[in-house]
Order: C-alpha cells, then structure tokens, then sequence
C-alpha cells in the first residue's frame, strides 16, 4: 500500500502553531557554541521576513545589527553583539502567537523567544546570572520580608520619592495582611450555586501588592454561587524563567502541582489571577516537564479569572445587578494574556456590564516584569510601550486597565505624561466588574 506524500509545508502560518518541549536537561542546550549558532540560522530568517519590527525592540536592534554591518547580511554581525538581541526580550511571545509564518510545523522550526530563553540560560550557566535581576525576583521571599514594614517600603517605593526611590525602585509595596483568606460564603441564589468551585491561585503580586484584586474575584465569584478558597503554594517562577534559570521554574512547577491536585481531584476549578502565572501553569511549565501528569492535569484545570467568568456566564448565566462605570474603560490586552490563545477575554468579561464603554488596546505596553525596572532596560520599556500609552491616552477613558498589573501601573505613568492632566484610575479587569456589582 502506497504512502501519501508528505504535506508541503505552507507560507504564512496557516498551521495551528506547536511548540516543543523545552530540553533544558540535555547539555547541547547550554553549549553557547551550538546556541549560537541557531540564532544565526534563526536570525537570518528572521532579516529575510522582517514582520516582527514592532512587536519589541529586539528585531529592531537585530535589523541595525544587519542594516549597519559590513555585509548587509547576518554575515556580518559579530556573534558577541547576539546578546543585545538577547537582552530586549521579554519573552512576551507575541512573535511566535501572532506574526511568525515559520513556527512549528513548519520546516524551519522557529521559536523565537524560547531561543533567546535558551541563549539566557545557556549565558547564565556560563558566566553566572545577573545578581540585581535575581535577587528582584525572589517574589516570594521579598514580599514577606517587606510585609512587616509595608508603610515604610511604601513611602520608600512612591515615584514622587526621588532620592530613596532610585535605590530602591523595585521594592514591593506589601499588603499581604488584608488578603481575605479565609472562605466568602457563595450566594445561594447565585447561578451556579453548588456547581462550581474555583480555588484562586492568588500570585506573588496580588498576595503581597493588591490583595484587592483576590478580594475583588471573590466577591464576583460568590454573587455567582462559586465557592471559592485561596490556593497560593508559591510563585509561578515567571522571573526565573526571564533570568534563564529554568531548573528552579521546574521545581517550582513540581511543588505546585503536587500541592494543587488534591484541590483537582476534589473537582476545584484553578483560577489565576494574573496573565503571567496563567501563561505558566497552562503553557510554559508543560514544556518545561512534559512528563509530569500533574503539571499537565493542572494546565487543563487553570483558567484565568476573566475566562472563569466568561464561561460562567455561557454555562450558567450571570448575577443580576451589574451597572456600568461612568466615564468609559480601557483594556491593555497584556502580551501575556493574547499569547495563552484564549481571545481578550476581559474585554468579553466587561462587555457583560449593561452599557459599558470598553475600548481594547493591543500594544505591548513594554513593562516586562524586572525588565520594567532596571536601569539597562527601563529607557526600553518606556520607548516600547510609549505607542500603547498613546492609544490609551487617546480614548480619554476614565479607568485603565490590564490582566497585567504590572503593564497597567506602567501604562498609567506612560499615559500621564503623554497627556497632561490625564489621571486615569487604574485597576485590574476583575476589580471593575466587582465595582459593577457594588460588591467592592
């Protein structure tokens, strides 16, 4: 019997893109030598395309590197310049979602930023990590140790305190102690009253920054009849996996997923609070530990709050009693959000409020977690999100918003100071349709 020939890959995308698993645990993956050289092969391609010059300024930097060495060509680029293409990723994964037609599977088998993931690693195992970024990204532990003296790191941490700011600029403001931690009694009455249970994977930033966004979820879910409890093992490793550090992302995966499924089995809905962590449970640590069943069961069970609310209201219908907020709202749809593939789901969530203006913004807002901060990059992270703070600006809203709060306090200073006496007030998705409800 005769074999059909082999489909020929196509141009432009038009396969659902996959992606490998990660093979941090074989030793080519941290051979610089082998590392790159696949940049090369992947940078040549990416010179010969060029559709990605303003997602972020790393094909920027990588089209000068071309454009002004000796060849023209990639050629003619020093591989001991790769690292400035390196250093302005955020690894957003807005190439490899939304522009790249030589994903996998086609034959040239591009990931982009799983590649600049690899050179940062196999860097890192080189030659030591970057001490001030690592020690930033210890989430977990600099929250609890700021938490005994939240009122001080908050005057210490306001932008209008220049002088102490400046050495001490990503400091976590903390208010962990007015996380309500304890159940919020589900109404009976509510839609999905003893049908649903979601268990809120609260994150390091809304455990020690805004608890207000856990309190918000809550409120909302309970309107519906959720049952809800917090589930917060530790944090989702998205600074180590910037860091290349990807063995202690694996750990962390391997910890959490062994606490939560109990929770699974018990028949708990994961719901995560922020775009980042989402992004992690449900597509990175899968990658990164294919064969943990328990990393995959959790992936299958995590929504983020905006899609939990979304499929509630298909499933059961929503709570009555929702009022539209004065003044319009605009959405940041955060680069972490559009690349789990779900839709802009906040905006769908906030388009369930009778008579809401909600206007969608779809522009990196350039923050990047740690890259936001520092010094080397924050001139990088205001350059990149300055058109996203434009846009926002222009829709003169009353509320900005984003799945990432991190993209959102970074949009408002942006859209303060391109529009002058513009203030917006600044929220998570979830906070304002709780404020729909009255319920916060």
């Amino acid at each position: 019997m005769s074999q059909s020939p082999p489909e020929t890959p196509r141009e432009g995308g038009l396969h659902a893109p996959l992606r490998h698993p990660i093979a941090w645990r074989d030793a080519d993956f941290y051979d610089l030598e082998k590392v790159e050289a696949e940049m090369e092969r992947v940078f040549d391609i990416c010179h010969g395309c060029r559709r990605c010059f303003n997602l972020c300024d790393s094909f920027p930097r990588l089209f000068d590197l071309v454009d002004n060495g000796p060849t023209g060509e990639i050629d003619g680029v020093a591989r001991a310049d790769y690292g400035q293409v390196t250093e302005a990723c955020t690894l957003c994964d807005m190439c490899f979602m939304t522009k790249c037609p030589y994903v996998p599977p086609h034959e040239w088998d591009v990931d982009f930023p799983h590649l600049m993931l690899r050179h940062r690693a196999a860097t890192r195992k080189a030659k030591g990590g970057p001490f001030v970024a690592e020690q930033l990204g210890q989430t977990d532990r600099n929250g609890k140790l700021m938490k005994p003296v939240a009122g001080l790191a908050n005057w210490a941490t306001d932008i209008e305190n220049k002088p102490v700011r400046a050495a001490l600029d990503a400091v976590a403001r903390t208010a962990a102690d007015r996380l309500a931690r304890g159940a919020v009694a589900p109404y009976p009455d509510g839609p999905a009253f003893g049908q649903r249970k979601a268990a809120l994977f609260a994150t390091c930033f809304v455990d020690y920054n805004t608890p207000e966004t856990a309190v918000a979820a809550q409120a909302v879910l309970a309107r519906q009849g959720v049952e809800t409890r917090l589930a917060y093992p530790e944090c989702c490793g998205m600074p180590q996996l910037e860091a290349g550090d990807i063995a202690a992302v694996a750990a962390s995966a391997g910890r959490v997923a062994a606490e939560l499924a109990p929770l699974i089995d018990a028949g708990w809905d994961i719901v995560t609070l922020t775009a980042s962590c989402g992004l992690m449970l449900k597509f990175e640590w899968p990658l990164i530990l294919p064969e943990n069943q328990a990393v995959k069961r959790l992936a299958a069970a995590t929504r983020d709050i905006s899609q939990y609310v979304v499929e509630l209201s298909k499933a059961h219908g929503l709570a009555p009693g929702l009022t539209a907020p004065p003044g319009g709202i605009t959405l940041h749809h955060a680069c972490h959000a559009r690349a789990q593939n779900m839709g802009a789901v906040s905006a769908q969530m906030l388009r369930l409020i009778p008579g809401a203006k909600v206007d969608v913004v779809e522009r990196c807002s350039g923050h990047g977690g740690t890259f936001g901060v520092l010094k080397p990059t924050h001139a990088v992270a205001v350059k990149v999100g300055r058109p996203a703070a434009r846009q926002a600006a222009q829709k003169g809203n009353d509320t900005l918003c984003s799945d990432c709060p991190l993209a959102c306090k970074h949009l408002g200073q942006l859209v303060s100071a391109e529009a002058k006496g513009l203030a917006p007030r600044q929220a998570h998705p979830i906070e304002i349709f709780a404020q729909a409800y009255g319920a916060i």
